[in-house]
């Protein structure tokens, strides 16, 4: 029962944190801003 709902509050955390990247490059002014916050993001990892 713990391992599942371990398993269940990973998974929101996860789409929690995909939500916040997905916000933070829409708020990109453009291209160039996009890009430079793709690669920012990608060297966090």
């Amino acid at each position: 029962m713990l391992a599942y709902l371990l398993s269940l509050l990973r998974a929101l955390l996860d789409r929690a944190e995909h939500s916040r990247r997905d916000a933070y490059l829409a708020s990109s002014a453009d291209i160039f801003e996009l890009e430079r916050r793709m690669r920012l993001l990608e060297s966090n990892d």
